[in-house]
């Protein structure tokens, strides 16, 4: 197993933990559809009415898709299989509220995740960044996912500069992707706070409000990811040039955190 699930029946409230703390969390084929039955399951338990989702140890929440993995393609030029376009409790058809508790760095493919997730809370010594571009592919799901969340400009910059460059948790919160900012190590016990908050009210009036908020982006929403899988066939580099890219480090250097 590579998600751990922890079940407080007396708050109503469960805590989902992505568990490769070695990997920095990254998202294999395994823990992609781990986390789809999960969300799936957790829509029949009455147990849970409010989920925290966070990664294991203080590096990283989530790095995206594990660049061990391999994904088969299917060999047509007008279908591209993306297996974290199913990890989101949205895309499972999941209304209880999900909030993300974000320890280190966030980046690329975490954004499918934080994309479905109702609000953000940060450790002060988180990081969010985008790498896509650094190694020749297009930023599209996690674009269109963060720019539900965040003004044109911040979207576009952290797609556009890549490794280059980090979001920290203060600017995060600034431009609105984070709700609230904790000391480091306080993002999970902050979020399991406000958690126990909402599993507390009526589980029809909050699922209905999470369906309400989701419904006021969600057709500006659709209509963009329809537009993805096309400009990532066009604009991605082949895959063994990308490697050579993401072996090199996208030209070395420490990136800047602003």
């Amino acid at each position: 197993m590579t998600l751990r699930i922890e079940r407080d029946g007396e708050r109503g409230v469960a805590l989902v933990v992505l568990d490769r703390p070695t990997r920095l969390n990254a998202i294999d084929l395994e823990t992609a559809g781990e986390l789809a039955s999960l969300w799936r399951e957790l829509r029949y338990d009455e147990s849970v009415r409010a989920v925290v989702l966070t990664g294991a140890g203080t590096r990283a929440f989530c790095t995206g898709i594990d660049r061990g993995v391999t994904v088969p393609q299917p060999p047509s030029p007008y279908a591209i299989d993306d297996p974290l376009l199913r990890i989101g409790p949205k895309a499972n058809d999941l209304w209880k509220p999900v909030i993300a508790a974000v320890e280190g760095m966030a980046c690329g493919g975490a954004f499918y995740l934080l994309g479905e997730a109702e609000f953000v809370v940060a450790s002060r010594d988180a990081t969010f960044f985008d790498p896509h571009t650094t190694y020749g592919m297009v930023s599209a799901y996690e674009a269109i996912a963060m720019a539900q969340r965040m003004p044109y400009g911040e979207v576009a910059r952290m797609s556009l500069m890549g490794t280059a460059e980090r979001v920290s948790a203060e600017r995060a919160y600034a431009v609105g992707l984070v709700s609230e900012v904790t000391e480091p190590g306080g993002a999970v016990a902050a979020a399991l706070r406000a958690a126990a908050v909402i599993a507390g009210y009526p589980a029809e009036a909050v699922q209905g409000t999470v369906r309400a908020v989701w419904s006021a982006k969600e057709a500006a929403r659709t209509q963009a990811m329809a537009q993805a899988p096309a400009l990532i066939s066009l604009g991605n580099l082949p895959p063994d040039r990308q490697a050579e890219l993401f072996g090199a480090r996208g030209g070395g250097g420490e990136p800047r955190v602003r």
